[in-house]
């Protein structure tokens, strides 16, 4: 008689135990993972963005594509010139031509494109998956989706070909 009381005595602390993690609802779920992504998110960017820093480069070229629901030449991709630190050019890869600046302006640089990431973390972004470059630093490939509930306004970006340009 006394081993059907134990055994249910046991079952009952043990659901007890776990009831708190059984009674978290998804936001609640979501709210965690968020937080913990973050986290993680925000580790890795000081990470990256300190290489980068310390590779004290400001003068190189980078291919930038934006696929977003925008208009083509905002998409690119495009090839960036930078030398000190500021955008000199923006050009198209197909046609060679320049592009509207303002396309570009959140992207135009390494250090944007770290802002950019911390924005997203700032924002608590549903979605933020980054590469970065193991030896620069520098992101590589940035998608983000702000919300779940919310369609096109995504963002993912791809920074290929990048090149250290002499100064002159």
């Amino acid at each position: 008689m006394r081993l059907p009381m134990i055994i249910s005595a046991t079952l009952l602390l043990s659901l007890s135990l776990n009831l708190a993690a059984m009674s978290e609802t998804p936001a609640e779920k979501v709210q965690y993972q968020t937080q913990t992504n973050n986290s993680l998110n925000s580790r890795r960017l000081r990470f990256n963005k300190r290489l980068w820093e310390q590779a004290n480069i400001s003068n190189y070229r980078i291919t930038v594509s934006n696929s977003c629901f925008c208009i083509p030449d905002a998409r690119g991709p495009v090839i960036i010139e930078v030398r000190n630190g500021q955008t000199t050019s923006i050009t198209s890869v197909a046609t060679g031509k320049p592009v509207n600046p303002e396309l570009f302006q959140k992207y135009n640089t390494i250090p944007k494109l770290f802002n950019v990431i911390q924005d997203a973390i700032n924002r608590k972004a549903f979605n933020l998956d980054v590469e970065y470059n193991a030896k620069l630093g520098y992101p590589t490939k940035i998608n983000i989706d702000y919300n779940s509930q919310i369609a096109d306004e995504e963002i993912f970006l791809t920074i290929e070909n990048f090149q250290e340009i002499k100064p002159r």
